[in-house]
């Protein structure tokens, strides 16, 4: 029996595809390479002493998706397929609705006739739009966020509650994320992203490394001690470990199961540039620009939930989230292109 990990080629899914390999899972990977690299995948392989299953299909693709499904035996779901970006999502947006949403009808479409109803699903906290407060609980309001990303992982939970509530077999858990840094600290597997990144750490790394001239810092004015936007990052390794958590503790169950995922610690874009200074050991050239369509001022989570029934917590500091991601910058300056 395997787990599939659809998206399983990038950033979080590399990582999490390393914690099931190390746990003893058999896993099948799917992803059409749009932002990821199959070289990710060759790495995690070579650090888990163990083979990945790799088919190059894109989740729309129902008949690439079915010879998966009738290929091997699959148990499990872990779904991170989908475009990811803030500010792309508003400029893109039927391409957003399209890879997202429709792809994950296709991929429930296609589990139902294989009669396998377990999923996780990587959501994200952007379903909660601009909070009136802080820190975020799972209880808070949703139906209002502020860009075409966030609207497509909400049409998702709502789509994933709409088929448990017609067919009670169904078994999902929706992992809120909150913002995603660092890499695996051997260096050999990080964050590759195309082109010009479109999240912070990567940005900083490569301006750090001498591939970028300098930080573009989108909003000085927002209301926060430093006028930078504040975020609750949380290291991809502690991320990864609460997917492990989710499918272990819900294996048997059915359901609707939601938890945010995050350190319960909110820092500013400043902050986390002073962090990388000091973990490089130099000054990082900035500029405050104007702020970015869809971005709001402050967002980190209550993850009470998550540690109480899962009990999973993440524990790598802001110092291990920097020097992690310096380690793969300085090791990996092209990324897997290398």
């Amino acid at each position: 029996m395997s787990i599939l990990v659809t998206g399983g080629a990038g950033y979080i899914g590399s990582h999490t595809c390393l914690e099931l390999l190390k746990a003893g899972y058999d896993i099948v990977v799917v992803d059409n390479l749009c932002n990821a690299n199959e070289e990710s995948l060759k790495r995690v392989s070579h650090l888990a002493g163990r083979e990945i299953v790799f088919r190059n299909v894109d989740v729309r693709d129902i008949a690439g998706l079915r010879k998966v499904f009738a290929d091997f035996s699959i148990e499990a779901v872990i779904h991170f397929a989908g475009l990811k970006a803030v500010g792309e999502s508003t400029k893109i947006p039927l391409q957003y609705y399209d890879n997202n949403v429709n792809g994950t009808r296709c991929l429930l479409e296609v589990m139902d006739e294989f009669d396998v109803r377990h999923l996780v699903f990587s959501s994200s906290a952007t379903v909660y739009g601009d909070p009136e407060t802080v820190p975020v609980r799972e209880d808070f309001p949703t139906g209002t966020p502020t860009n075409p990303y966030g609207r497509t992982k909400l049409v998702i939970e709502e789509m994933l509650k709409d088929l448990s509530a017609s067919d009670e077999r169904w078994n999902f858990s929706l992992l809120r994320y909150f913002n995603p840094v660092g890499a695996h600290d051997s260096g050999i597997i990080g964050e590759d992203p195309n082109g010009i990144p479109n999240n912070l750490m990567p940005f900083i790394a490569q301006v750090a490394v001498g591939k970028r001239e300098k930080l573009c810092v989108f909003g000085g004015d927002y209301p926060t001690e430093d006028g930078t936007g504040i975020r609750d990052y949380i290291h991809v390794v502690d991320l990864a470990e609460g997917h492990m958590a989710a499918l272990k503790t819900h294996w048997h169950d059915t359901g609707v199961h939601t938890y945010n995922l995050g350190t319960g610690n909110g820092s500013s874009v400043l902050e986390m540039l002073s962090a990388f200074e000091v973990a490089c050991g130099h000054s990082i050239p900035y500029e405050i620009v104007a702020r970015r369509p869809g971005d709001i001022a402050k967002c980190y989570a209550d993850p009470s939930y998550a540690n109480e029934k899962l009990g999973w917590k993440a524990s790598r500091t802001i110092a291990e989230m920097t020097a992690d991601t310096w380690k793969w910058q300085t090791a990996n300056p092209e990324g897997y292109s290398a």
